[in-house]
């Protein structure tokens, strides 16, 4: 039985900016660098019972894995909760409620003393360090990043299965057309390549991050991430560097994003439904 192609992504003990800038920027590949950040002190301290201690009282925005409806705002929250009850939560049973792009800096300035802005020969967007987290079992799915922005993933507690493919691969993921996911109903985990077989062409990449690795994901790259335990990250992001990224960046955050919410409004439901079936129609055109 044929399945996705996925190559293990390259992993290194530590790596040097010139090394990082040849070997991986230049020809946008990603890469896990294992023992980067030891001399922080988040690598010591930064485990969900220092988050609780230091966060706990921060009301925090929560997603789960519902599909998308034309009644939600863009990015607009499933529930909220205190850090501190959202941290027993995930310590005692699978959830699938997930913090994602909590900006830090806004909530927690304390946090920021933890970790620097490492040199890897970019411009790395000092405003904007967010947070994710996730319940064992939970997971995003499959999405590119609104402003196709080279990423750096740092992963804190726990382990994290995470598989990325590039832009080229489009044509093979079910992308909703308006929109930055592939189809939801997709378990990219474990596809029904019986429902899904243009899956079976998409070549891509996987890799398990665990506590003090690095992911460097490359501009625009798709990525589905599935927390094998409960467990956090934080990015940091540099801007587009290729001109045809940055052209694409600035129509998604310009008028793509508006374009969508519009429709969402005029049409409700059936745009959503419409979108969802193209997805399927074009992909099954392009095979």
């Amino acid at each position: 039985m044929k399945t996705m192609q996925l190559q293990q992504i390259d992993r290194v003990k530590t790596i040097t900016k010139e090394d990082f800038l040849k070997n991986y920027f230049k020809p946008q590949k990603p890469v896990v660098i294992e023992r980067f950040i030891e001399d922080w002190p988040a690598f010591k301290k930064w485990d969900l019972d220092y988050i609780a201690e230091v966060a706990g009282d921060v009301m925090v925005p929560l997603y789960d894995n519902r599909p998308v409806s034309h009644k939600d705002g863009f990015n607009e929250p499933h529930a909220t909760m205190k850090m501190r009850d959202y941290v027993k939560l995930l310590k005692k049973e699978p959830t699938k409620y997930r913090i994602f792009l909590w900006n830090i800096l806004k909530e927690v300035p304390q946090l920021q003393k933890d970790f620097e802005y490492p040199d890897f020969g970019l411009k790395l967007m000092k405003g904007l360090p967010m947070l994710f987290f996730g319940g064992k079992d939970s997971y995003t799915f499959m999405h590119y990043d609104i402003d196709l922005a080279n990423i750096f993933h740092f992963h804190f507690h726990g382990k994290k299965e995470v598989i990325l493919f590039d832009q080229n691969q489009n044509d093979y993921l079910y992308k909703i057309p308006h929109s930055l996911i592939t189809r939801e109903d997709i378990d990219f985990h474990n596809p029904d390549y019986g429902k899904w077989p243009a899956l079976k062409k998409a070549k891509g990449y996987k890799a398990n991050l665990e506590h003090g690795n690095v992911l460097y994901m490359p501009e625009g790259y798709w990525h589905y991430m599935r927390y094998i335990t409960p467990g956090f990250s934080m990015s940091l992001r540099a801007i587009a560097r290729n001109p045809k990224n940055l052209a694409k960046a600035f129509y998604n955050i310009g008028v793509m994003r508006y374009y969508d919410q519009l429709m969402r409004k005029l049409k409700g439901q059936k745009w959503i439904d419409w979108k969802n079936e193209q997805a399927v129609v074009r992909t099954n055109k392009r095979l």
